[in-house]
């Protein structure tokens, strides 16, 4: 069996590239190692002596252990998702509801959002919140219901650039639920019913007018027309008769001279 040996220098904690990781595993070797693992999804930032030094992308990093401490901070760069739920907000005509409110971001520059700014995830909750308050707040209550669908592209561009300066990079926004009182519920559900048997009328009218006009119609044609008359006359008589189980004939004479000149036409 062949030994190699090689003398390395413990004040720098970088480890030359010639030597084996798997040798750096070993049980008699790792105490004098560190070891950082920097996830798919992830990208690190590594400290020496509290300076920050270089970004680490994704991969195992191994340095020597030595009097210099290493630090290795890292972010999750997928999506996350923001629920800003429950925000009690005055629309323009001073009516109180609750709106809950969602945003989708993910950051984009690792060092601004860790090194340059603390907390990066409650600064954008402060900036949605503020931003739904004040955007909703331009409308009345009437408007804001009209026009929901305006309010989450408004409120993606007054955040995104301020998140971009964070870090963050903004994709999707919107509003989730408009939670209005009981009493301004209840008022609505009144003013709904009202307009829906105010149209239900307008219909009612409308066939009503429709059928009295048909009828002035059939009227004009029946009297300008003998067999026309004789044909309406025969079907009613036909109506009358579907719901006539027994007929008793007494007089039978005079009964069929009356249905002749029924339906005999002069």
């Amino acid at each position: 069996m062949r030994y190699e040996h090689s003398i390395v220098n413990l004040n720098s904690y970088e480890i030359a590239e010639g030597i084996d990781r798997k040798l750096l595993q070993r049980s008699d070797v790792s105490v004098y190692v560190r070891v950082f693992v920097v996830e798919a999804y992830e990208e690190g930032l590594m400290y020496v002596g509290g300076k920050f030094e270089r970004k680490l992308g994704p991969g195992v990093y191994y340095f020597w252990k030595n009097e210099q401490p290493i630090a290795v901070q890292k972010a999750d760069l997928r999506q996350q998702l923001m629920e800003i739920s429950g925000q009690e907000i005055l629309t323009k005509d001073k009516a109180a509801l609750r709106i809950n409110f969602y945003a989708q971001y993910r950051v984009a520059d690792i060092v601004k959002a860790i090194v340059e700014t603390k907390d990066i995830a409650k600064q954008l909750y402060i900036q949605f919140q503020l931003a739904v308050r004040e955007y909703v707040g331009t409308f009345t209550l009437d408007e804001l219901l009209a026009n929901k669908e305006s309010v989450a592209p408004a409120i993606l561009k007054d955040v995104a650039e301020k998140a971009a300066a964070m870090g963050a990079a903004v994709t999707d926004c919107g509003i989730r639920d408009v939670i209005l009182p009981g009493d301004v519920k209840d008022i609505m559900n009144q003013v709904l019913v009202a307009e829906k048997k105010a149209q239900a009328n307008v219909i009612t009218r409308r066939e009503e007018t429709a059928s009295t006009r048909s009828l002035l119609n059939t009227a004009k044609l029946m009297e300008d027309n003998e067999m026309l008359f004789k044909l309406k006359e025969m079907e009613y008589v036909e109506k009358i008769a579907e719901k006539i189980n027994n007929i008793s004939v007494s007089g039978g004479g005079q009964l069929v001279e009356q249905l002749r000149q029924i339906f005999a036409v002069k």
